[in-house]
Parts: C-alpha cells; structure tokens; sequence
C-alpha cells in the first residue's frame, strides 16, 4: 500500500497520480452523462479508452516494476475496466455480439463492485482520502448496477452526482501526491495514517 521514497537515494518517479487522474477525470467525465448533465458522445469513450483505460494500465505496469501490488492490481483492473466498458459499447454496433440484457449488464457492474470493495478493505490501511475514492466506489457501481439490474433510471442519475464526488475525489489525491513530490512535504491533506508530518529528507508517498 505504502511505499518509502527518500529523497536523493531514489529516482524512481511516483505512477499513482497518473492512474489517479486518469480514473478521476474520467469517471467525472462520463457520470456528468449519468447525471444527465450532457449527453454520451465521443469525448467520453475517447477518454474511457485512452486515459481512463490504456494510461491507467501503463501506471499498474509501473506499479508493477516498483513491487506495489495494490497500486498494480488497481491501476491495471481499471484500466482494463475502461476498456472493457468501451469494447462493450461498441461490440453491438461492430455486429460482433447482441447486446447485453439490463440483467447481464447490472451483473457485469455488481462485479466490478465486489471487485472494489475487496480493494475497499485494502485502503483501511491506507490514508483517508484513499478510503474515500474506494468507498464511493463500491458505492457508484452498486447503484449502476441496481440502476440496469432493476430498471430504475433514477438511480441512474443518482449515481451520476455520486460518481462526479468520487471521481474528483481521485482528483484530489493524485493532486495531493503530486504536489507532496513537487514540494517535498504535505501540500493538501490526505489524512495520513500516521500523525508524523511528511518530510522532504523523509517522503512517505502512499499509493494507491
């Protein structure tokens, strides 16, 4: 969960904000659609494949590379997820499958909700701000998956508003660790959890 960097014995540059962010903006992007605030569009699945999808995956390989098996498994899961999402889309339309049913699509959600709460329970050893972007999570899919699986589009839309707050959530972690490396200290709080203050000879930064 956690890794050490101490600063001028480690060139190793930190991967988690960019996961972060591309998980952030993303689901921002497209729940502000579940919110019906705007409608789907190309923006949308052009960041889902891209940046929700292929750089987070990026940043589970380098998650990978430093030995962080909660950064990896996240990063590269979401990343994936993103993916699959947009291959799920577009499979119809290619005439390579039919579409899925409400049932199996709430089902594919709800999985990706066990998923989440699995990693859910990884963060308590984590900072809060951590928890936050995991808890909210299980939460947005429960409802998008409750949302398909029991025909209530106004859940739909419920889950929009609560995905815009997790995913600026993740916005605002990977804010916090890029400016804790930038700075060399705490710049946003994270609720650390730990009560030493974060050192610029001593950089604890906590992965996700």
């Amino acid at each position: 969960m956690e890794r050490n960097t101490r600063m001028g014995h480690d060139t190793a540059a930190n991967p988690a904000p960019l996961g972060l962010m591309g998980f952030g903006m993303t689901t921002v992007l497209l729940n502000l659609h579940n919110a019906q605030l705007v409608p789907m569009g190309g923006a949308i699945l052009a960041m889902g494949l891209v940046f929700g999808g292929l750089t987070q995956f990026v940043a589970g390989l380098l998650e990978y590379a430093s030995g962080n098996t909660f950064g990896m498994t996240a990063f590269m899961a979401y990343g994936a997820f993103w993916i699959s999402l947009v291959v799920l889309l577009f499979l119809p339309h290619w005439g390579l499958a039919p579409a899925s049913s409400p049932a199996l699509l709430g089902s594919y959600l709800w999985m990706w909700g066990l998923f989440t709460a699995i990693m859910a329970v990884g963060t308590l050893a984590a900072s809060r701000a951590h928890q936050v972007v995991f808890f909210s999570l299980v939460l947005l899919f429960a409802l998008l998956g409750s949302a398909e699986m029991f025909g209530q589009p106004l859940l739909n839309v419920i889950a929009g508003y609560e995905g815009l707050l997790c995913g600026l959530s993740a916005i605002y972690l990977a804010a916090a660790e890029i400016f804790a490396a930038q700075f060399g200290h705490t710049f946003l709080p994270i609720g650390l959890p730990h009560a030493e203050p974060l050192h610029k000879d001593d950089l604890v930064v906590h992965m996700s």
